[in-house]
């Protein structure tokens, strides 16, 4: 096992993390040319209290840029069945909202999903450069489990699955 980071093939590291299982969401905001989603496996909760979230997001990525503009955002947990939704927002399409019935979130108004298992509307509280990644932080204006009793979508070793409770 190799203990200098410069070592660190990047292929390698996307392999061994990838055995870590994530949840999938996607993080919305009404941007200023209309709405934006991306697809995020980095979403975790910070604090209680304050109640704050998080996830990462390229530094490239133009979707921080207009979350950043937008000063909020929505959190939405992916169900296990939206594979398809997954898909278009992880895509570069210019209009991923196009076939997407949203409900605006009651804080943010940022869109939320139908169908997702949970929602956090959130306002953006920070945004820290972290390497070639930004961390963005959200202070929760609301949450809900419209959708509870839907399995959640998970990721692992590049596939995506999900899992049942007992």
């Amino acid at each position: 096992m190799s203990s200098d980071a410069a070592a660190i093939d990047p292929a390698d590291y996307r392999r061994v993390l990838g055995h870590f299982p994530t949840g999938v969401t996607v993080v919305t905001a009404l941007g200023d040319d209309g709405p934006v989603g991306v697809a995020i496996g980095s979403f975790a909760s910070i604090s209680l209290e304050p109640p704050l979230v998080g996830f990462f997001l390229g530094t490239q990525s133009s979707s921080g840029a207009a979350i950043q503009a937008a000063g909020s955002f929505c959190v939405n947990v992916l169900g296990a069945d939206q594979l398809a939704l997954c898909g278009v927002m992880a895509s570069k399409s210019d209009d991923k909202f196009a076939d997407v019935d949203t409900t605006p979130a009651p804080g943010s108004g940022a869109p939320m999903l139908p169908g997702v298992v949970a929602v956090i509307d959130c306002e953006l509280d920070q945004m820290v450069e972290l390497g070639d990644h930004n961390l963005i932080v959200g202070r929760v204006l609301g949450l809900d489990t419209p959708n509870a009793d839907v399995d959640p979508m998970v990721f692992f070793t590049g596939a995506y699955g999900t899992f049942a409770g007992s």
